[in-house]
């Protein structure tokens, strides 16, 4: 199983890369996270020493466990630092022409048996490994985020992909105390593939005017008991990321119901990317978030 694991490789410290470093550390695994920009590396520190102390003061883990996942990662701005890695996962932006070259890139710095995997949210895992010299030892590990306090983790198996490497990577899972479901290799697989459409035809009401922001996100918080309304939640996945998954839907499996709607297109061609940008559905530049429509 995963016991061979003691090193996982982590490239990407966007919010994605930097919670899956925190789980994996607090696992007790050795973490080295690579990041091309040195401003993102210290950043994710950063959110992962804040991230940890709000665990110390839920009492979810001690101040020792804390102290000690932090000295489990190391970071670096190349692949050089993988060569001792039995795995790597890849957490770069959902764009697949960036994501090739990464992987393109990564392999041979790796050891003949090490494991990769994509926490792509919607990308094929079939083309993802195809890029690599180790389709077989390839698979999508979509974790959700926050990752430190979402429990899901969707696994997917591309076309090329050996039985014992997705039997590792559900162990791992375990492991890393989250509940592994496996999704079969479909565009957008199966959170995302309901998830997004949603967030999409709420963006479709507001475009429609049939109702204001504030009336779409209460009536959803409200008349179904989601946490988030779906353009709260939009923003917070960010613009950019739910108008690529809509168009991997769109494009894969070729049906009008996904066609992203122009709204999402017109607030990501202007940068109105939501939390991350400070701006998009809400504006976050005062003390509570103001709807922009």
């Amino acid at each position: 199983m995963s016991e061979h694991i003691k090193k996982i490789g982590v490239i990407g410290a966007g919010q994605m890369g930097s919670g899956i470093a925190h789980v994996c550390a607090l696992s007790g695994f050795n973490v080295h996270l690579v990041d091309i920009s040195p401003e993102n590396l210290e950043r994710a520190m950063s959110e992962i020493e804040r991230n940890m102390a709000r665990q110390v003061e839920r009492e979810e883990i001690t101040a020792a466990a804390a102290e000690a996942a932090q000295k489990l990662i190391s970071t670096g701005s190349d692949y050089a630092g993988f060569g001792d890695c039995q795995m790597v996962v890849e957490a770069a932006t959902e764009n697949e022409a960036v994501k090739k070259e990464i992987l393109k890139d990564l392999c041979p710095h790796l050891s003949e048996d090490a494991l990769v995997a994509s926490n792509t949210s919607s990308i094929s895992i079939t083309r993802l490994g195809s890029y690599t010299d180790r389709p077989g030892k390839f698979v999508g590990m979509h974790f959700m985020n926050p990752v430190p306090r979402m429990e899901l983790v969707e696994l997917i198996r591309g076309i090329a992909t050996d039985e014992d490497t997705f039997s590792v990577f559900k162990d791992l899972t375990l492991r890393l105390g989250k509940t592994p479901v496996s999704a079969e290799d479909f565009p957008a697989f199966i959170v995302n593939r309901i998830l997004l459409p949603m967030v999409n035809e709420a963006i479709y009401t507001l475009y429609e005017g049939v109702g204001s922001v504030d009336s779409i996100d209460t009536a959803m918080k409200l008349g179904t008991h989601h946490p988030m309304g779906p353009l709260e939640l939009a923003d917070f996945i960010g613009l950019d990321i739910c108008l690529a998954v809509m168009q991997v839907l769109h494009e894969g499996l070729a049906d009008t119901k996904y066609r992203p709607c122009p709204l999402l297109t017109k607030y990501v061609e202007a940068g109105w990317l939501g939390r991350k940008s400070g701006r998009g559905f809400y504006d976050y530049s005062g003390d509570e978030p103001v709807p922009t429509r």
